[in-house]
């Protein structure tokens, strides 16, 4: 028998059993974001209070700010000036430079970035119960979810510090898979609003570029679950529309880096620095270990090389190189790439508590999705199964950071969460019936 749909448990629930604030879907985004921002506010004046220097641009984001505001260049992200670069995504960038450019680099600035990362977290975080029943694991779980996010900051002080790019990243990637899942369930399509949804997936792009990798899944999906011609004009729509979004920025990397690639520049360097003689799945541990470390953010040397191979040559060196190492040394990348994919889902496995945190939920959104699937149709269930697999593929092949997992992170949270009400509802239902 299908297990039944935690929505359909919802929709009877007793309103005075749910709280007055969560009968209504507005009162409960705002009591979420509300809850979320206080959280993080806090947070943020005990941290001003203890680093007064919280606002000063650095990285590769900062740097290339700096650039834009002084010369007006998406250029020069290392530790020297080395050039145009596509080194970051292009949106942070230049919000960054837009605030500071308002403000000044002083405390003010700081204060505004991290209100917009405090704003946009708590926005991604009051949300989830909406998107938690658009996907069929009932608001409940979205509630559950979204509280939880709400008290406890995932990402840490970039949660509370930053601009709030893993809270866009997650954004983006939500709404795509709400888009999908609308379309597949929809009863009439058109070119136009395929052509829409393709350029909403471009400009998706711009924001977390492995995205094309779950777009790719779902169109694969869509070409094999419809039936009829008009399907494949229709996904033939949604190529276009992405490719069409992302012709400006491709144009724009042709001529100032004189090389074609996806939205960012960087794969070939981070490839070698996650592919070479005495590497670690987790980045901290290859930079630790490492007697020279070959980023030029951090190497004068490697900097001066971008300066003079300039940005694209540059990383198709560094790819071929780590290419080279991998086929020299095929059982040293296997147990490399083993050791990313466990990262991944597990977390860092040198904090035995952090990952043991991170495999709780990973283990529990397993537990629940086996739950859920039985009681969704196949356009529900492969609106949850296709992100899950394809979009940490890329990170597999490259070295572990914290916050690679974060655009995921809302969904395995949601899948968590639908597991552990799943549990409470059948012990509150078992006790009620005891009684």
């Amino acid at each position: 028998m299908a297990a039944t749909s935690p929505e359909q448990n919802v929709s009877g629930a007793n309103p005075g059993e749910r709280g007055r604030i969560f009968n209504s879907p507005l009162r409960t985004f705002i009591f979420i974001f509300l809850l979320s921002f206080m959280v993080r506010a806090a947070l943020l004046a005990v941290w001003v209070s203890n680093h007064a220097d919280f606002y000063r641009l650095g990285g590769e984001i900062g740097r290339v700010s700096l650039s834009l505001m002084r010369t007006g260049q998406f250029a020069d992200p290392y530790m020297i000036p080395t050039g145009p670069t596509a080194h970051p995504t292009p949106l942070s960038p230049p919000l960054l430079a837009l605030i500071y450019h308002a403000f000044g680099i002083t405390a003010t600035a700081g204060y505004v970035r991290a209100l917009v990362g405090i704003g946009s977290h708590s926005t991604l975080y009051a949300l989830l119960p909406w998107l938690a029943g658009r996907l069929g694991l009932g608001t409940r779980a979205g509630i559950f979810a979204g509280v939880a996010c709400a008290l406890i900051p995932l990402q840490g002080l970039r949660e509370v510090i930053g601009l709030g790019d893993a809270a866009h990243a997650s954004l983006a990637f939500a709404l795509l898979i709400v888009a999908f899942l609308h379309r597949w369930t929809a009863d009439c399509l058109s070119a136009n609003g395929s052509l829409l949804l393709g350029m909403a997936c471009g400009a998706a792009f711009h924001v977390l570029p492995p995205l094309l990798l779950v777009v790719l899944g779902n169109l694969i999906f869509e070409l094999w679950w419809r039936r009829g011609w008009r399907k494949w004009l229709l996904s033939a729509c949604v190529a276009a529309g992405a490719i069409l979004a992302c012709v400006p920025w491709t144009w724009r990397n042709y001529t100032a880096l004189h090389g074609l690639f996806f939205i960012r520049s960087n794969f070939g360097l981070e490839l070698r620095i996650a592919n070479h003689p005495g590497a670690d799945a987790d980045i901290e541990v290859t930079y630790a270990g490492s007697g020279t470390l070959r980023h030029p953010s951090e190497n004068l040397e490697e900097a001066h090389q971008v300066r003079e191979l300039g940005e694209a040559e540059y990383n198709r060196r560094a790819r071929n190189e780590a290419l080279a190492w991998i086929r020299i040394h095929p059982a040293e990348f296997s147990r490399l790439t083993l050791m990313r994919f466990l990262h991944f889902w597990c977390g860092q496995l040198r904090y035995p508590w952090l990952a043991a945190l991170f495999t709780t939920v990973t283990v529990l959104a397993i537990l629940g999705l086996c739950r859920i699937l039985p009681a969704l149709g196949v356009p529900g269930r492969a609106a949850l199964l296709i992100p899950l697999a394809t979009f940490p593929l890329v990170y597999y092949f490259v070295c572990y950071v914290a916050h690679y997992p974060a655009p995921l992170a809302w969904l395995l949270l949601l899948l968590a969460s639908y597991e552990v009400q799943s549990w409470m509802s059948g012990a509150n239902h078992n006790h009620a019936n005891s009684a």
